[in-house]
């Protein structure tokens, strides 16, 4: 899959991405591979911030039965400005050359970014599963568009968000006391098996293992960077 280069070109995939209903895949009881992205940017002072041409920095790390069993990172300049629901034309290829470059392939990815929370029901998590041809599940701060109460405060208590009445994901609290996570379902998973996929990857941190790894590998390479400047 090439990766839209504009925005009337990603609309239209962001379109045709939402109609596809690929077979779920089904989350074995076995140990997965499960592989977590993300990207972090220069930072908020930054006068380039939110801009074509921003800095940026990326991992993916792989984990497996608790192990890290794979990485990769890339630093590079994005070429698109973000904008919301647009989030592929910044980040998407960048992410799909990270997965494909982890010396394992994985069973499930991780993506800091939404499912079918998004204006045209396709978010850069499900986009991203579209061009990897692998499941994915979207884990993020706070919700696009959707809404829904919190749940209790209770680590595995969960309650649904909506986008014009329809489920497109949910809160759970991956640590008793601490904020909730929303967990979108995304490329060939449901709501169940992509909160069960976050639960399985958690270790003592509130967000899963996989992500947390990569988001801290991405920052260093940032940190040791802005050293340099």
């Amino acid at each position: 899959m090439d990766w839209p280069q504009d925005t009337s070109e990603l609309e239209a995939s962001q379109r045709a991405l939402a109609a596809e209903r690929p077979p779920l895949w089904t989350l074995p009881a076995s140990p997965i591979a499960i592989c977590g992205c993300f990207v972090c940017f220069e930072r908020g002072d930054s006068p380039r911030a939110g801009l074509a041409g921003e800095r940026c920095w990326a991992a993916a790390a792989v984990i497996q039965d608790g192990k890290l069993v794979g990485t990769s990172t890339s630093s590079t300049d994005v070429a698109a400005p973000y904008v919301s629901g647009l989030l592929a034309l910044r980040e998407g290829a960048l992410l799909e050359s990270l997965v494909r470059a982890v010396p394992i392939v994985p069973d499930v990815v991780l993506v800091d970014a939404t499912g079918r929370d998004h204006p045209r029901r396709a978010g850069l998590a499900l986009h991203l599963g579209a061009a990897l041809d692998l499941p994915t599940v979207g884990v993020t701060q706070r919700t696009l568009l959707a809404k829904g109460e919190p749940p209790s405060e209770q680590k595995g208590s969960r309650s649904p968000f909506f986008l014009d009445g329809e489920i497109v994901g949910c809160w759970v609290r991956t640590k008793t006391g601490a904020r909730p996570l929303a967990i979108h379902p995304a490329w060939r998973t449901d709501l169940e098996t992509a909160v069960a996929v976050v639960l399985r990857s958690l270790g003592r941190a509130r967000t899963p293992e996989p992500l947390r790894k990569a988001r801290e590998i991405a920052r260093t390479m940032r940190a040791a960077a802005m050293k340099d400047v």
